[in-house]
């Protein structure tokens, strides 16, 4: 294997830019060349796409988004797309591809392989959706930042007896949410695999007026059957004892520096997929399993979803007391 891609494509996480000077520094010290494609796969079917070196992926290690950019691509999900997408490589001499990515990118992923595209999928998204990993490259950055608006809006919130309601990322798996609660403090966490039943919701509320409080919090996911506005609403006519605000954070959370943790995953994951290219494998995701970095079928990760452990939802509710 002389020349490899890599790519990052769907929704931008903190540590990108890490797992793409992870996957050029590991490449080239193999003596393999590494191209870097620009906007996900609309960039490969279009052959945008430009050279990467050692010295050209210095200094990015600190920085959020993907230098390489990122996007979706509606012409990559047919036939003829994804057709043009293998010419492009052919054309460029690559016979491998690191695809770094959620699973929109994850499912392209598969179907290159199952066209005969050597392939490794890198799992970037802040959702911690992706099946086959305990985390995915940006999840540990989103996270601080949400804990940092928590605590910000808990300052204001006390200063003014009132009860925040904070949305957070999250449209299939509540584990922003349910994180952001329990190390946020959050009275409450609303998360697409429950039902949201705003009577409870007002009485955690104005049990917490009652005992003395002088703010509440209430975490929800962007996913949650009541979004945060309807829930405002909702809660308006009621008498719950706080008034209240509502704090969308949206993409926020998906900027600034990542942190060590996702630098460190970042690169430990980026420099698995090159060795696995190396050794002949293809159709595989690199995922972290307990401390280990393994190879998971990305058949099996695009066919599973994966939710928040409801354990953690427990300990939320039991915390909040």
């Amino acid at each position: 294997m002389k020349k490899i891609g890599v790519m990052t494509s769907g929704g931008d996480a903190p540590g990108m830019n890490p797992c793409i000077r992870a996957v050029t520094r590991t490449a080239i010290h193999h003596g393999v060349e590494v191209i870097g494609i620009n906007e996900g796969y609309e960039g490969l079917i279009h052959g945008d796409m430009q050279e990467l070196t050692a010295r050209g992926v210095g200094g990015i290690l600190q920085n959020g988004g993907t230098i390489l950019q990122t996007a979706r691509s509606e012409e990559f999900r047919t036939a003829a797309g994804q057709r043009e997408a293998i010419r492009q490589m052919n054309e460029h001499e690559m016979t491998g591809l690191i695809v770094i990515g959620g699973d929109g990118s994850l499912n392209g992923a598969q179907a290159l392989a199952k066209q005969g595209v050597k392939v490794i999928g890198v799992p970037g998204s802040i959702d911690n959706d992706i099946y086959g990993t305990n985390m995915s490259i940006g999840v540990d950055t989103a996270l601080n930042t949400i804990l940092s608006a928590i605590d910000r809006l808990r300052d204001t919130a006390s200063s003014h007896n009132r009860a925040f309601i904070v949305e957070v990322m999250g449209r299939n798996c509540g584990y922003l949410a349910v994180m952001g609660g329990i190390n946020g403090g959050a009275d409450m966490v609303l998360i697409p695999e429950r039902k949201t039943d705003v009577k409870e919701v007002a009485e955690v509320i104005e049990a917490a007026y009652t005992r003395g409080k002088h703010h509440s919090i209430v975490v929800v996911a962007e996913g949650a059957d009541v979004s945060a506005q309807t829930l405002k609403e909702k809660l308006d006519g009621m008498d719950v004892g706080f008034h209240t605000r509502v704090t969308i954070l949206g993409h926020t959370q998906r900027g600034g520096r990542p942190t060590a943790f996702d630098r460190l995953l970042a690169t430990r994951l980026g420099v698995k997929a090159v060795e696995a290219l190396l050794d002949g494998e293809t159709g595989k995701m690199v995922g972290l399993m307990g401390r280990e970095v393994e190879l998971v079928p990305l058949e099996k990760v695009i066919k599973t979803s994966r939710q928040v452990n409801m354990d953690y939802y427990e300990m939320c509710k039991m915390l909040a007391h």
